[in-house]
């Protein structure tokens, strides 16, 4: 399938994780992929820049690099993010704006610096990461959660703003997925195992959520295959913002 053929991609986070396996699926489907990253480290064929999301100067010139060294930007998948744990007095002011600056205002920014190249594209997509923890109340996430529902609500106003200028803007919002940051949650917690087996045992489906499975559906919104879907934050979560199952007999 060949279907981001001709292509240039961006991904923010993309040298770990959800970010990588996507950058690694658009690289298979024939885009040109840069992966912009605090730690860019990345094999060939993906492309490796450093950029700080949280940085306007770092977003503009790695973007700049980008289109400098492929001569155009189609697909922006806005990926980068970190997470806090804790209630609504858990965090201090400080990392209530450091969390936010990344996970809301790194799209902001990284959309803001595409955005001329993207209205220039026959094919321009944005994709931004949100969480079922946009949607669902979970426990002891109150900051990761308020910037998750943020970015789903900054998803459906960008694209109003952008689709008639032919830029498609959408989101998706994982279950918790299989990622590095969740495997660090899960060595710090007393009894990891019993931890991992909560978080598979609240999603319907009874497991974590794979990178590969999220990053197939970002590639789906960013395709030029789906030119009609627009505003739409598509859940990757086995269930669970959707289904109300009876407990197991």
């Amino acid at each position: 399938m060949n279907d981001f053929e001709g292509l240039v991609a961006i991904v923010t986070g993309g040298a770990s994780g959800i970010g990588l396996a996507t950058a690694r699926l658009l690289a298979s489907r024939g885009a040109k992929v840069a992966c912009l990253d605090l730690n860019p480290r990345v094999d060939e064929p993906l492309v490796g820049i450093r950029a700080d999301v949280s940085d306007d100067d770092s977003v503009r010139a790695a973007v700049d690099a980008v289109v400098a060294g492929f001569g155009r930007l189609d697909v922006v998948v806005n990926n980068a993010g970190i997470g806090a744990q804790g209630d609504v007095a858990a965090n201090p002011d400080d990392e209530w704006r450091r969390v936010w600056e990344v996970n809301v205002g790194g799209i902001v920014r990284v959309t803001r610096a595409a955005l001329p190249h993207l209205r220039r594209s026959p094919a321009a997509a944005v994709v931004n990461t949100g969480s079922i923890a946009g949607w669902a109340g979970l426990p002891q996430r109150a900051l990761y959660s308020a910037t998750k529902g943020a970015v789903h609500a900054l998803t459906l106003a960008m694209a109003a703003d952008h689709v008639r200028e032919g830029v498609r803007v959408n989101a998706v919002a994982p279950g918790t997925a299989d990622t590095p940051w969740v495997g660090r949650l899960l060595d710090s917690a007393p009894d990891p195992d019993a931890e991992r087996a909560a978080l598979e045992a609240r999603q319907p489906h009874g497991r974590l959520v794979s990178a590969d499975e999220v990053a197939g559906a970002i590639a789906y919104l960013a395709s030029p295959l789906s030119g009609s879907t627009a505003g739409t934050v598509l859940a990757v979560d086995g269930g669970m913002h959707g289904l109300r199952l009876r407990p197991k007999s």
